[in-house]
């Protein structure tokens, strides 16, 4: 079996889709994106394409590798994106040749369902309860929500009571029938991430994410030491080299690479290997598409440590198109009091509906995260 082409497609809300073709009219689906660069990642992929045209598919650790190490300059955002999305596509491709899902070609299943969780609120959020509760109606109990709007470095002592406050008011007005994660979102320093810790921790919530930026690592283990609250991290590592340090040097609780950005499955189980060895959980990023999800599910059911999935039904971000619209096989898919059992189909377990792809991608989507400043006019995080 040989590849023999590969083809993008762009999708509302802000995701890039990867079919690649061989010879034997087997093909794989992957996600090779980046929010707000989906079209620079689809460079960096038809680029790669020159060491994978002609080459058989079943060797995914060789191709890898050679796209890894194929070129002087390595690593980052876009390359690890446009990497991850092939692998996807490859692991794919040789489920559906040997007719099993992924997870029975990693050693087979740890568990039979994975444990999912809903977003909630968006980036300013003002209704959070109110989704909460909507959403335990439907079997939910587990959501994330973000922490806070823009922080300066050092930020007035109302800002925190007011991020405080909302934590306070959805803990009063659900009591512990929820658990949720806090989202800083890289918008919180080092000085004023010590101080919302300190006061958010009476409310136990079951993480805080991101509570510096990754450039930050090195504040996660004095943060760590200041507070009982776990901390995750890892959306914006790429690679098992990244992850490296940041273990060594302890502090964080959960990882959260995500395989559409960190080098898809292959690279993805190494790390989440490394994190076991350490005691450290799994909790994939994957505020992404179906195929994006699909690959998650396949690692989460091979990695012991495995604990949480992010899952983007409803999203804020979903303008356009939600998580199943391009799916065939929606109902593998069925949340079951917050579980995804393990998917069925052989590959990925994603059928999806090319038709409605070649559609979406006649208008393709040009998502930009938001642009925020500071009330000095700086630029803030966001």
């Amino acid at each position: 079996m040989k590849i023999t082409r590969l083809t993008t497609y762009h999708a509302a809300p802000r995701w890039l889709f990867l079919k690649i073709e061989t010879d034997e009219g087997v093909t794989g689906w992957g996600e090779p994106v980046l929010e707000g660069r989906a079209h620079t990642v689809e460079a960096a992929v038809h680029e790669l394409a020159d060491q994978l045209i002609g080459k058989d598919p079943a060797h995914i650790n060789d191709l890898w590798q050679t796209m890894y190490r194929g070129s002087f300059y390595r690593g980052g955002a876009i390359l690890m994106s446009a990497i991850a999305g092939i692998d996807q596509a490859l692991w794919d491709i040789k489920g559906k040749t040997l007719g099993v899902p992924v997870y029975e070609l990693l050693g087979g299943r740890v568990r039979d369902k994975m444990k999912t969780y809903r977003w909630v609120g968006g980036d300013r959020p003002s209704e959070i309860i109110a989704q909460m509760r909507d959403l335990k109606a439907k079997g939910f109990d587990t959501f994330k929500f973000n922490g806070t709007e823009e922080l300066a470095i050092i930020d007035r002592p109302a800002n925190v009571d007011a991020a405080v406050a909302k934590v306070a008011e959805i803990r009063s007005a659900l009591g512990h029938e929820v658990d949720f994660g806090i989202d800083f979102h890289g918008r919180v320093s080092a000085p004023m991430a010590r101080v919302l810790l300190r006061e958010l921790e009476p409310f136990r919530p079951l993480f805080v994410e991101e509570p510096v930026l990754p450039e930050q690592w090195e504040y996660y283990r004095p943060l760590a030491d200041s507070t009982a609250i776990p901390l995750a991290a890892g959306e914006r590592m790429y690679s098992r080299f990244e992850f490296k340090p940041v273990l060594a040097a302890g502090g964080l609780s959960i990882l959260q690479p995500d395989l559409s950005h960190a080098g898809g499955i292959t690279e993805c189980f190494k790390i989440a290997a490394m994190a076991e060895a350490s005691d450290v959980a799994l909790a994939p990023h994957c505020p992404l598409g179906p195929v994006a999800l699909a690959a998650c599910l396949q690692l989460d059911f091979v990695a012991h440590n495995a604990v949480l999935q992010e899952q983007s039904i409803g999203i804020h971000y979903n303008e356009g198109a939600d998580l199943l619209d391009y799916v065939l096989n929606p109902e593998d898919f069925t949340c079951q009091d917050s579980y995804i059992a393990a998917l069925p189909k052989p590959g990925l377990g994603v059928e999806i509906d090319e038709a409605r792809l070649i559609e979406a991608n006649k208008q393709p989507p040009r998502w930009r995260n938001p642009l925020w400043r500071h009330t000095d006019g700086s630029i803030a995080e966001w």
